[in-house]
């Protein structure tokens, strides 16, 4: 290829990515629904894009890559905060659903396909994993009750990695069986070492940059990129993919170390491995040929239909079993196991190196495994919603808000928001608000609630709004910024005075409740005055001298007035709204329900 076709073909790669993880933001499904038919389309249009055109060999930057994502997977994987019921779950959909997956998808691709056993057991390894990179879009689209999401997302997130090394083990036993015409014990444990050593060295190195230099967050993330890319490829140097296993016990190993905390964000990393896996995506898809897919198009849709109709259920009954998990959730649990970048991207990086070794239907790995991916995706992405409809684990649409804060005014709005119909929960710092939320009687969350500020694992769970209240307008505008990431659902802040002087407040993030014109200290001080907050039916016109702070819709969604959004009423809706300072301190005649 000319100087020009490679820089078209990667500029070309990286648009296409990027793009199609925009659309699919916007259509509200997972990359990968738009992915890999872009890819795929795109290879067999043009061949610019073709990985093996644009550089000599591509699957060292697959093995890298792949470690990249493996090692931010990895970090996920902190097992304190699996407790519970839910670890008893989640510990046999993981052990029972990787053996009963495996050995069914064994049995499966020696009978629908004409391959050898080894090709088998390859093709049933990397169809064990699931992936929260798939599973957690689907879930965020569905809205399912608190307990499947936790149930599925922390399978998702273990059985990736875990995942990731049975796949690089088998490899490793099929590899040097062929090469050494039977299973050299010694061997294989040889190269289990290295990438074990390589997991050592790279822990210890990430340890010193960041818990001895103290490196901040960008130098931090670019520290974590670089340990984890140079100790995989000194590792793949020595023996083929152990640098998998090296990023997995990286990534695993900080997550658990004691005394060790990992920044609560990590921004550019994140966008580092969600451009990798559009980038992967892209091109591993763009290397399937439509030739190689059309001889494995019907064994691989039956293939499919055993997997979701089968298999999947029959691990979810097993898991469940004589457990408090309801029948509906547990038939939810067996209709979410869609396949995702490790799968594709661990096909594409064994695959080659199986063909080479003449292992007979070694090039099918590939175009079985995106068809897979494909099938497991579209069907889970077009059936989920209406499946959790109708077994009843939909989270109900009501929003349940937290309210931050404990001053009159703001437990004022908890009232108004309360008998607007809505169940809400506060937290408060200081004692004296703390038993004034508990006077007025609402649920009161835990005082560990906001160790979510600087713990990147916590999630708010069962809250679907924050509303940060507090009269320290620094607090909420940097709460405002890292809750975002641990809650299913906006987060605002009410506005600082113009005149703020603060270090942050206003300059973040979140949106700013109520508009310029009704900021903290204004409202305190028209509530100080006597003004009240009123509830009624938004079909009735608002008094003169009344703003309108909330608008509750008739399934109960909250939707605040905000600096960037007004809110329009329909039918059956109610307003929440402040009342004028009455001229004598108590006067109000409007007929609305007075609150506080």
């Amino acid at each position: 290829m000319s100087e020009e076709q490679i820089l078209l073909g990667i500029g070309l790669t990286v648009v296409l990515a990027v793009g199609s993880q925009i659309l699919a933001s916007r259509l509200h499904v997972p990359s990968l629904v738009v992915l890999l038919p872009v890819g795929f389309t795109a290879g067999a249009l043009t061949d610019v894009i073709h990985p093996d055109r644009l550089v000599p060999d591509f699957t060292p930057l697959v093995s890298l890559a792949v470690a990249v994502i493996l090692y931010d997977a990895g970090l996920g994987l902190d097992l304190r905060h699996l407790l519970g019921e839910t670890r008893r779950v989640v510990a046999r959909l993981i052990v029972l659903g990787v053996f009963i997956t495996w050995g069914a998808c064994l049995g499966l691709v020696t009978a629908l396909f004409d391959v050898s056993l080894t090709v088998a057991l390859m093709v049933g390894v990397i169809l064990v994993v699931s992936g929260p990179t798939v599973v957690g879009p689907l879930l965020d689209h569905v809205g399912p009750t608190d307990r499947v999401r936790r149930i599925l997302i922390w399978e998702g997130s273990l059985i990736d990695p875990l995942g990731g090394i049975l796949g690089a083990v088998v490899f490793h036993v099929i590899v040097r069986s062929q090469e050494s015409r039977g299973f050299r014990f010694g061997t294989f444990t040889g190269s289990m070492a290295v990438g074990l050593a390589g997991g050592a060295i790279g822990v210890a190195l990430l340890w010193f940059a960041l818990r001895r230099l103290r490196l901040g967050e960008t130098l931090g993330t670019l520290a974590q990129l670089a340990t984890v890319v140079a100790v995989s490829a000194g590792c793949d140097m020595v023996f083929d993919d152990t640098g998998l296993i090296a990023a997995i016990v990286i990534g695993m190993a900080l997550a658990n170390l004691p005394g060790f905390d990992m920044p609560a964000r990590r921004p550019f990393f994140e966008t580092v491995v969600e451009l990798v896996i559009g980038l992967l995506f892209i091109s591993i898809s763009a290397t399937v040929a439509p030739k190689a897919v059309t001889p494995v198009l019907l064994p691989s849709l039956a293939l499919v239909g055993a997997l979701v109709l089968v298999v999947r259920p029959l691990v979810a009954a097993c898991a469940a079993a004589r457990t408090d998990v309801a029948p509906g959730e547990r038939r939810f649990i067996g209709w979410m196991a869609p396949r995702g970048i490790v799968a594709a991207s661990t096909a594409s990086t064994f695959s080659a190196t199986l063909v080479d070794k003449g292992l007979r239907g070694a090039d099918k790995i590939l175009p079985i495994t995106f068809l897979v991916i494909v099938g497991t995706v579209l069907v889970y992405a077009l059936t989920a919603r209406p499946v959790a409809a109708r077994l009843g684990v939909v989270r109900p649409t009501r929003t349940r808000p937290l309210l931050v804060g404990g001053a009159p005014w703001s437990v004022d709005i908890a009232r108004s928001l309360r008998t607007a119909g809505l169940d809400v929960v506060m937290w408060a710092g200081l004692p004296r608000e703390r038993d004034r939320i508990t006077e007025a009687g609402f649920e009161l969350a835990p005082g560990e609630l906001l160790a979510t500020v600087t713990d990147p694992e916590a999630e708010l769970e069962g809250i679907t709004a924050v509303l940060l209240l507090t009269d320290n307008d620094d607090f909420n505008a940097l709460a405002s910024v890292i809750v975002q990431d641990r809650v299913e659902g906006p987060v605002y802040r009410i506005g600082p005075p113009p005149d703020r002087k603060g270090v942050v407040a206003p300059y973040t993030g979140g949106g700013v409740l109520f508009g310029p014109g009704l900021v903290r200290d204004t409202l305190a001080a028209r509530h100080g005055r006597g003004a009240r907050f009123l509830v009624r039916p938004a079909s009735d016109p608002v008094p003169p001298g009344h703003t309108t702070l909330f608008l509750v819709r008739a399934d109960g969604r909250l939707e605040p007035v905000t600096e960037a959004q007004e809110v329009t009423p329909a039918e059956g809706d109610r307003l929440v709204l402040l009342g004028p300072v009455p001229h004598d301190g108590t006067e109000n005649s409007t007929g609305a329900r007075v609150l506080g």
